[in-house]
Parts: structure tokens; sequence; C-alpha cells
């Protein structure tokens, strides 16, 4: 199946040196990530889109297509995130949870589909290390009324012979 940083290869994505700020000028009064034992929680990433932020509601302004790309672009903004916080990508164990907040119209009934967009992408970079819990949501607002804001619980090794899994067994479990 290759390593992480090929499927990103693959998959045409080149990660950022530095993630890019919340928004450009502005200062939050919180970290980008909290690491504990060896399990990293990250602070709520927001969609961008030619690096500005992707305003509107899904189910108005935005399709759920297009909020399904913009769930995309935050899991890579994440995963450039996930890179600066560890330096090897190779080190994920698993991605544990992901929390998905989709700005919508009070009639827009599938953030689960706008979700998947960076789901998709975490099983296709990681493998099965990428199956992952959920919370896909339907709220009236994302700070800067932004379209989705993804935040990530990522697991990582220890060392670097504690993180050689074998991709071959499957440890996600699919639910008709």
């Amino acid at each position: 199946m290759g390593t992480v940083y090929d499927r990103l290869k693959t998959l045409q994505i080149t990660l950022p040196d530095t993630p890019p700020s919340v928004v450009d000028g502005y200062v939050p009064a919180f970290v980008p990530f909290v690491r504990t034992g060896n399990l990293i929680h990250f602070s709520g990433r927001l969609a961008k889109r030619d690096g500005r932020l992707w305003v509107g509601k899904l189910g108005e302004e935005i399709t759920a297509a297009e909020g399904k790309q913009a769930a995309r672009g935050v899991a890579i903004e994440l995963l450039a995130a996930l890179q600066d916080a560890i330096g090897d990508l190779s080190d994920v164990r698993r991605i544990v949870k992901l929390v998905v907040f989709v700005n919508c119209a009070p009639h827009f009934t599938e953030p689960h589909v706008v979700a998947n967009g960076a789901s998709e992408l975490l099983l296709e970079v990681f493998g099965d290390r990428g199956a992952h819990a959920r919370s896909a949501m339907g709220v009236s607002q994302v700070p800067f009324g932004c379209c989705v804001e993804i935040e990530m619980v990522v697991d990582v090794c220890p060392s670097d012979s504690a993180c050689q899994m074998e991709e071959g067994a499957s440890i996600r479990r699919r639910f008709g």
C-alpha cells in the first residue's frame, strides 16, 4: 500500500511546511494542539478556499458537494498541523476521532455527507489507521462565518519501533 507520504503524493497533496494560521492577524487565546501521553488533541481548523476562509452556510450558498470538498481541505490542513506536531506522519498509530461542525441552514440535513470529505481522505492516507470515530453536526454558526470546522484526536507512537503496524489487518468495521 506504500507509505503515508507515497499516498499523499499519489493523491497530489503537498503539505505546507507550517500549517496556515486560523485567520491572518487573529491571535487565538488557545494553542493549536495539546499532547497528553500518546494522544494529540487538535483545536478546530476552519475551511479555506484559495487561502481565504470559506464563508457561507450549507443548504444556502454552499452545496453538500462543496461542503465535502471544504471538509477535505480542512483534513489536509489538519495533516499539516499533525506533521508539524510530531515531525513524521509515519508515527501515527491511529486517527481516533473527528468532530465536524457544519455551518448550515435549518433545513440542511446532511452534515454527515460534508464530514465524509475529511473521513474519506484520512482513510485514503492512513488506510486502516485512518478509520476513526466521528461526530458530525449542523450548527447555526461557525467562527468567522466559515462553512466547516473540524477538531481531531490522534494516537501517536511513543517510539519508532512501536509504530510498525500490520497494514493488512483490518481494524475497521463497516455498519450497514
